[in-house]
């Protein structure tokens, strides 16, 4: 069985990646012929985890080809490094630590309890979430006051990474959701800019900031919690409701943040009641946090029955990625798939097509899930990977992308796989009444465009096609698709909270597989660290220290210089 400290299996020794090398170099992609020679191919490749209904017929892969990832996930012990992270193991090798975000949504009185390193993980969850839900209350049925009494309608959250981009997309999904006297705001960026836009408009009397930082130490947040703060003072002062005295702005800082923190000293010395921070674990990583504490200002916005319903998505995954055989578990097919279109097919991206507009900020969200998980050139044992790791993650909602980029997905040179993904049931199913029309249904609409694209993708158009259409000969080429380009599709009933939350741990195990493929640890994320350390140490430089000016080499001597004299 896998444990934390067992060396990666070399995925490109095992007899699986020789087979699947082979079959690849024999293989010609003919999703035309394909389905038209099997009728069945479309039912046995379609799964279905939790309410989510995933189509991986229109990938580039055979009978033959699913059955050799199946092994390769064998090869490697997938199952049993599944297991080790459910267990509480240190998979985390580089950090020592457990990955435990999925039990951030394992239900009240799950059986067996999880104790892991001596503490009851259960029973500290829901000690936590306790806490957030209490306080969501506290702010939604108006409890919650600023200094002047006034309740709350405007809430902050200040952050960044997996402390703003979990909050803010989910948010964003579950807008129908949220509380109507209730809005949420999200700083992240430490240029000024982005502090003053979301301030802008705002009533201090009413407006509550959520910082959000494990150590209360991350560089950007700190600092625009600060800027927040004097924003706050200034603003309550400039309506008669902040008196000039040390007391009274520190009482108003603590009726107006609170902090999602485990650091409760600096949260202290910053003004905040320690009574008033909700922490989390070491063993989560902030891009797997969203439904742990980091997840407050969307507790607050949705209410704790729908933020409970979202763990509940989650879990149900959990559940689904944790118990169903691979060869018919959707999260573990399409991360093996992903190996495929990277490792075999040459892929090097992958986009994600949202036919959601609520869903319109999932693509960056996955950006930091994957690209931070996976965007790794070592193994968890330290030594070189022995084959190509990640994808770049990106993408737009549609219809949007089909103005914008689709172009070089049909028709470009390289191979973009792509996931569509879309919901039955709309938040708002309005009908167009065009004059002389007959009514039409919006999101029928707009999902017939979702079945078009995938359609054109996988089966393209011929010059015979094209010709047959009455195109001048000239033209034809320019007028061809070639097809053969991979896609999945995945469906839900409507997006509700649960499905969201199902959506995101999919994606969450997807990245988890591919990582154990490529024997990496996708928990860790060093390489964000030395740009942070490297601008500490030139910050100085950039206020005008001439000898810290000095110390850099001539490029950025120059750019700085550059800067300064634009700057006076």
């Amino acid at each position: 069985m896998s444990t934390a400290s067992t060396p990666p299996i070399d995925a490109t020794t095992t007899p699986s990646w020789a087979d699947l090398t082979a079959h690849q170099a024999a293989l010609t992609p003919d999703l035309r012929a394909w389905f038209a020679q099997d009728p069945g191919r479309a039912a046995r490749l379609t799964f279905d985890a939790a309410d989510l209904h995933v189509d991986l017929s229109k990938n580039l892969v055979t009978d033959e080809t699913i059955a050799l990832l199946v092994r390769l996930a064998q090869d490697v012990d997938l199952a049993g490094r599944r297991d080790a992270m459910f267990r509480g193991d240190h998979i985390n090798v580089t950090e020592d630590r457990a990955v435990l975000h999925t039990a951030l949504r394992r239900p009240s009185g799950a059986s067996p309890a999880l104790t892991v390193d001596g503490q009851d993980v259960d029973a500290d969850v829901h000690r936590e979430l306790a806490k957030v839900y209490a306080f969501a209350e506290k702010v939604r049925s108006g409890e919650w006051t600023g200094v002047t009494g006034e309740r709350v309608r405007t809430v902050v959250n200040i952050g960044i990474g997996g402390s703003d981009l979990g909050p803010v997309m989910a948010y964003e999904a579950l807008l129908p959701y949220k509380a109507e006297d209730l809005d949420v705001r999200f700083v992240s960026n430490i240029d000024p800019t982005d502090v003053a836009e979301k301030t802008a408009g705002l009533d201090p009397r009413t407006t509550l900031f959520i910082v959000a930082s494990k150590t209360f130490g991350t560089l950007e947040t700190l600092t625009n919690a600060r800027l927040a703060r004097d924003w706050l003072w200034t603003e309550l002062a400039a309506v008669d409701a902040l008196d000039d005295s040390d007391e009274a702005r520190t009482a108003a800082v603590g009726k107006h943040f609170v902090a999602v923190s485990t650091a409760l000293d600096k949260v202290a010395a910053f003004g905040i009641d320690p009574a008033n921070a909700f922490g989390f674990w070491d063993w989560v990583g902030g891009r797997y946090s969203v439904d742990s504490a980091i997840g407050t200002s969307l507790a607050i916005a949705i209410g704790p029955a729908r933020f409970e319903e979202f763990l509940a998505g989650f879990h149900a995954i959990d559940e689904h990625f944790r118990t169903t055989p691979i060869e018919q578990n959707v999260p573990a097919l399409m991360g093996l798939l992903n190996v495929w279109n990277v490792n075999f097919l040459g892929a090097h991206t992958h986009a994600v097509l949202p036919y959601a507009q609520y869903l319109h900020r999932f693509p960056a969200y996955l950006q930091q899930l994957t690209m931070e998980s996976n965007g790794k050139s070592v193994r968890w044992d330290g030594s070189p990977v022995t084959t190509e790791t990640g994808e770049v993650f990106w993408g737009e909602p549609g219809t949007n992308g089909q103005h914008a980029f689709y172009q070089l997905i049909h028709q470009g040179t390289r191979l973009v796989p792509a996931d569509f993904i879309a919901v039955a049931n709309p938040a708002h199913p309005l009908v167009d009444t065009a004059a002389g029309d007959e009514p039409v249904d919006v999101h029928s609409l707009f999902l017939a465009n979702f079945f078009a694209q995938t359609k054109a993708l996988a089966f393209g158009k011929t010059a015979d096609e094209v010709r047959a259409e009455g195109t001048a000969e000239d033209l034809v080429s320019a007028r061809v698709f070639s097809g053969n380009r991979p896609t999945t599709s995945i469906l839900a009933p409507a997006l509700t909270p649960s499905v969201l939350g199902q959506l995101i741990a999919l994606y969450e195990h997807i990245t988890f597989v591919q990582g154990v493929v490529w024997g990496i640890d996708s928990f860790d994320q060093w390489g964000v660290e030395l740009g942070k350390k490297l601008a500490n140490e030139i910050a100085p430089a950039v206020t005008g220290d001439a000898t810290a000016l000095a110390a850099q080499d001539p490029s950025t001597q120059a750019l700085i210089g550059w800067y300064l004299e634009q700057r006076s």
